[in-house]
């Protein structure tokens, strides 16, 4: 969420940033741009009252108290009370409007985050590795998976619906062994602590990250069965929520930071927004697999965490010899909460296309805000607040996808990359 006093002492300069996203964006200032006109006349109002009261205290206190004088202040004091708790009153109320409508509004972007509409007007900033190529057409991972038996998408929609499927032998046990493998690169090689936290989580981490309110058709709901508990609970759209979350309203130590978490998690989104988008094979399901990279730093240090995040989940990719290449998202793509975003983007030689496999984005204080998330930059220091940072490192479900497309062969099977050998027990998938 953005500093309320910024956005109203800096209106100009806030709208014209939000525009750089969209004429929507900066539209979402109109009704604060009016609330905080009410609330600057009634701050003023009760100032006015309250010098009055003070005024009429004074003339009373100097008053005989048998006086009409001291009747008459008394009364002037009495009714002047009620004016500013009636004044004070509207303003909360005014404020509580003020902040309804803050969290909708998006960050701004970071200067060095270049304009544009979608994803048009990404810039690529760099490449790594070669574009795999082929004595044969490639296949895509559909077909690859159902010739070999080890993905099942009919099996997944008998039991669930579209856009969820049954993994089987292979298919599973690379999914696992990704999994275990980015774990061991990110806490044994690259310094982060590895957490499980509940994939079930309140409505208030997923506000204090920026899903709520904006985003709520995008998440499963459910509803509550115990009858002790007065709330309901969310399936996780990604482990940046509860890990985030981790230290809301908590006020940590300057000498502590950074803090670099890394957590799997199975990730779940309706995706309310999305029908008739890339419905074959495993790209966009309601379920999936992700290990994720958090990070919580200083305002000072807050762009370099996010380069290096990005660089540790760019390691992945190398070490999986699997070409792609980093995309900074313009104004106009990214996420509402990012203040700047680079996109690793995998070849999927059997679609002859880039595609997102994961987005490492600085949110600057916008969710530290939300979440109350400070840190005391010395003893005895008044709390600022921090930064945080999250990636996928990586989509595990598009890493597998990465793998069979660009490791295929010309019989159907598929080499394994030489780094997850250790995890699979083989050298090649040949079938379940």
């Amino acid at each position: 969420m953005l500093d309320l006093r910024h956005v109203v002492d800096h209106m100009d300069d806030v709208r014209a940033a939000l525009a750089r996203r969209s004429p929507a964006a900066a539209a979402a200032l109109a009704p604060i741009a009016e609330l905080g006109q009410k609330r600057r006349e009634l701050i003023a109002l009760s100032e006015s009252k309250a010098a009055a009261r003070n005024q009429a205290n004074e003339k009373m206190a100097k008053a005989d108290k048998k006086s009409a004088e001291f009747t008459e202040q008394r009364e002037a004091l009495k009714r002047l009370s009620a004016e500013i708790k009636d004044a004070e009153q509207a303003l909360k109320d005014v404020e509580a409007k003020i902040h309804e409508q803050l969290a909708l509004v998006p960050n701004l972007p970071d200067p060095s985050v270049p304009d544009g509409k979608d994803e048009h007007d990404n810039v690529v900033v760099r490449t790594w590795g070669d574009k795999p190529s082929f004595t044969f057409t490639p296949k895509a991972h559909w077909d690859i998976g159902e010739g070999l038996g080890i993905l099942d998408f009919s099996r997944g929609a008998k039991l669930s619906g579209s856009r969820f499927t049954v993994l089987w032998g292979a298919a599973a046990r690379l999914e696992r062994a990704l999994i275990n493998f980015m774990l061991d690169l990110h806490t044994r090689e690259q310094g982060y602590t590895e957490v499980l936290p509940p994939f079930l989580v309140k409505d208030s981490a997923l506000y204090g990250t920026g899903q709520l309110p904006k985003f709520a058709e995008d998440l499963f709901k459910t509803h509550k069965s115990d009858p002790e508990r007065a709330y309901d609970l969310y399936l996780i759209p990604t482990a940046e929520v509860p890990v985030t979350n981790l230290h809301a309203d908590e006020i940590l130590e300057a000498d502590k930071l950074p803090l670099a978490y890394t957590a799997y998690t199975p990730c779940f989104r309706a995706e309310a927004g999305s029908h008739g988008k890339d419905v074959r094979g495993l790209i966009r399901q309601h379920q999936f697999d992700k290990v994720e990279l958090v990070r919580f730093s200083t305002p000072e240090t807050s762009a370099e965490n996010h380069e290096t995040l990005t660089r540790n989940a760019e390691e992945v990719l190398k070490r999986l010899n699997l070409h792609y290449r980093v995309s900074l998202l313009c104004a106009g793509d990214m996420g509402g909460a990012s203040q700047k975003t680079y996109d690793l983007e995998v070849w999927l030689p059997g679609q002859s296309v880039y595609r997102e496999i994961s987005s490492c984005s600085n949110f600057g204080d916008y969710q530290a805000r939300r979440a109350a998330i400070r840190y005391r930059p010395e003893p005895k220091a008044k709390p600022r607040l921090l930064h945080t940072q999250n990636g996928s490192a990586l989509a595990v479900g598009r890493t597998v996808i990465a793998i069979l497309e660009q490791y295929q062969q010309a019989d159907g099977t598929v080499v394994v990359p030489e780094a997850l050998r250790p995890f699979m027990g083989c050298e090649v998938i040949k079938g379940v």
